[in-house]
């Protein structure tokens, strides 16, 4: 049940159009503080593709050093959702 319930939420985010649509939805599904942790995560993400320091980056965006290594570990060994995304938009 909930792995098809999944499968509906990523199929419902396949439908979104622009920046403006996506923004909408996910303002409507999650929290203030997740959008801002998602936004965190994907920030750091783009970082480290620069090569920065875990510190550096800790430090620029806010966020704990575990953190910033948690995102490391899933773009290596991850499902290669933020590897797929990041050469997409020509960061890696």
């Amino acid at each position: 049940m909930q792995k098809d319930e999944e499968r509906k939420l990523f199929e419902a985010i396949l439908k979104l159009e622009t920046t403006e649509e996506c923004k909408q939805f996910f303002y409507d599904l999650c929290t203030p503080a997740e959008i801002e942790e998602f936004t965190a995560r994907w920030h750091v993400a783009r970082m480290l593709t620069e090569k920065k320091p875990y510190r550096q980056i800790a430090d620029e965006i806010g966020v704990s050093t575990t953190t910033v290594g948690r995102v490391a570990r899933f773009i290596k060994y991850g499902h290669n959702g933020y590897t797929t995304i990041l050469k997409r938009l020509g960061h890696i």
